[in-house]
């Protein structure tokens, strides 16, 4: 199951570090965007980028999260550049989280669903578009805008993250929001993720749906810790949008496991506070928060 293989490499590498590949152009260093002036070039050197950078990575970090805005914003050849990316991540060997934010109702969702996770019929051949271990979704269509990717999940071995606390500073006008009941939107939406990942549940205790909880709301994620206790967390926020170890530490559970921490510009951009090639400014960033977050975590599967 892939939240198995993901815990899994959590624990051999002792690092719940998801590396976000945000790969805006101006993130790449002068000389690899010197004499650019197309989108044709601009995919081209954000490939080169991203895979110096798995080829560094890979050992030390299990997973990437490839947001496909800054792909999308160069056209057909930046999507391109995002297909080559899942792809090569695969091929690496990394869990690979396809973060789209997608969802519709019905046959659309079904489509969005078989983008990411599943295959396309043509002609009786099955064919993969953008294939990857995880997709991003927003619940808040309900559960019928959920049910496809379910079903995939189930099918394929494939997991989704669903949208629950985001990390940004207004996320609070409507996840917070308090109910009749007395709960709060997001805790209301948590349960709807913990009921939706009933049915694919691996050896770890953790179902293929996840939710997404920001490192930078930790009130409100060491609550949905304790109500949630099936579903595993994508973790944004660290760095460069204020969140920090300390603040994470109740995303996870006694045995240090739970969750997933992405960080993208702490990571794609350290070369430009650091010094040296990028791809080894990058490794440095990455060991250097496995040992900031081993540090208030604890030994991962103990």
């Amino acid at each position: 199951m892939i939240t198995d293989r993901l815990i899994e490499g959590i624990i051999d590498m002792q690092n719940p570090t998801c590396v976000g590949l945000d790969t805006l152009f101006d993130y790449l260093p002068d000389e690899m965007k010197a004499g650019v002036t197309t989108f044709e070039g601009v995919a081209e050197r954000v490939f080169e980028f991203n895979k110096k950078l798995i080829d560094t990575l890979y050992g030390i970090v299990p997973s990437v999260k490839v947001q496909i805005a800054y792909y999308e914003m160069y056209g057909v050849a930046g999507m391109k550049a995002y297909e080559e990316t899942l792809k090569y991540a695969t091929e690496k060997g990394m869990v690979v989280i396809a973060d789209a934010k997608r969802n519709d109702i019905g046959s659309t969702a079904s489509c969005y669903a078989k983008t990411f996770l599943g295959e396309t019929q043509v002609n009786g051949v099955s064919k993969k578009a953008f294939p990857a271990d995880y997709v991003t979704v927003n619940g808040y269509l309900g559960t019928d805008g959920i049910a496809p990717f379910v079903e995939e999940c189930e099918s394929k071995d494939k997991g989704i993250f669903v949208l629950v606390k985001t990390s940004n500073p207004s996320s609070g006008e409507l996840q917070n929001l308090v109910l009749e009941n007395g709960k709060p939107v997001y805790e209301y939406m948590g349960g709807l993720v913990e009921k939706w990942g009933e049915s694919t549940i691996g050896k770890y205790g953790y179902s293929a749906v996840g939710a997404v909880v920001g490192a930078t709301h930790p009130t409100e994620a060491e609550r949905l810790r304790k109500v949630l206790p099936h579903t595993f967390f994508l973790i944004p926020g660290y760095g460069a949008q204020g969140g920090n170890a300390q603040m994470l530490k109740s995303c996870f559970s006694e045995n240090g496991l739970g969750g997933v921490v992405n960080n993208s510009r702490g990571i794609l951009c350290a070369y430009k506070k650091n010094g040296g090639t990028y791809y080894e400014a990058a490794k440095n960033a990455c060991i250097a928060m496995q040992k900031d977050l081993s540090e208030v975590i604890g030994k991962m599967g103990r």
